[in-house]
């Protein structure tokens, strides 16, 4: 059964014979292996594009800031796993990653998807105000979040963005997005009714942006640097456990509410 226009599959990223693997029109053993960093060879993978400085310096800084952060829901599901499967690594990262949505990680690629659009309405002639003003309105009304704002630990800045914002205004990055970014910060407490601070998933698609980033490609960016994290993470439970640890004391915690047979107590034994 066909199902849509394109019956002969194409891509642009890699091909190979006998002797040579092509990716991006370069020579993968002669001309890659050995002469760039894996943050370069990301950027060339997306795009195929000449890696400039304030790309790579830029995408560095935004994977040093999002590869770790504890042991978060992601990070627990991912010990938990391996802990029950210790021969499935790569079942365990899985589950770590398919923990990764809307509300952590994924942020980022909505938060870059609300700066494009506030970016697309100054760019029709509204004033940047404006365009914060109608927009984040506008999703306040429709009982959407704003994604890549508060934080439940970080409740000043998250210190990560300035940090971000550093390299960025360093490496020559365009800053247009990062104005946009504290224009909303500025705007929420009008909206909101209370300060929602940026955090780190507002600032990785704000200096990214800047430096030229695919935004289709964002919610990539955080993926992959928590994939490192979660290796690590799975390393120190093959030698120091916790897996099972979590999962017990998240068990001390649960409180049940639904109905119980006569006679029943959850220490055990009669009542």
């Amino acid at each position: 059964m066909k199902i849509g226009h394109e019956t002969i599959p194409r891509t642009a990223i890699s091909t190979s014979n006998a002797d040579t693997i092509v990716v991006r029109g370069k020579d993968l053993s002669a001309e890659l292996i050995g002469h760039t960093t894996f943050t370069d060879y990301f950027l060339i993978l997306l795009d195929g594009k000449p890696v400039s400085d304030v790309r790579r310096r830029v995408l560095d800084a935004t994977l040093v800031a999002i590869a770790e952060h504890g042991l978060v829901p992601s990070v627990q599901a991912s010990r938990m796993t391996y802990a029950a499967a210790p021969e499935a690594l790569q079942g365990a990262v899985a589950a770590g990653l398919l923990g990764c949505g809307s509300v952590i990680l994924g942020a980022s690629q909505a938060a870059g998807e609300l700066f494009a659009e506030i970016a697309g309405e100054v760019d029709g002639g509204k004033s940047l105000e404006s365009a914060v003003e109608d927009v984040v309105s506008a999703r306040r009304a429709r009982r959407e979040p704003i994604p890549g704002y508060g934080h439940p630990l970080h409740k000043a800045r998250d210190p990560r963005v300035e940090a971000l914002f550093g390299v960025a205004q360093e490496a020559g990055a365009e800053l247009r997005y990062v104005e946009i970014a504290e224009a909303v910060e500025r705007a929420i407490p009008g909206i909101v009714g209370k300060e929602l601070k940026l955090n780190v998933s507002a600032a990785i698609p704000a200096v990214l942006l800047g430096a030229g980033f695919p935004l289709k490609a964002l919610r990539g960016v955080p993926i992959l640097a928590r994939t490192a994290g979660l290796i690590a993470h799975l390393l120190e439970e093959s030698e120091q456990p916790c897996g099972f640890a979590l999962s017990y004391q998240a068990a001390q915690r649960v409180e049940y509410t639904g109905e119980v047979p006569p006679g029943f107590s959850q220490e055990g034994g009669e009542s």
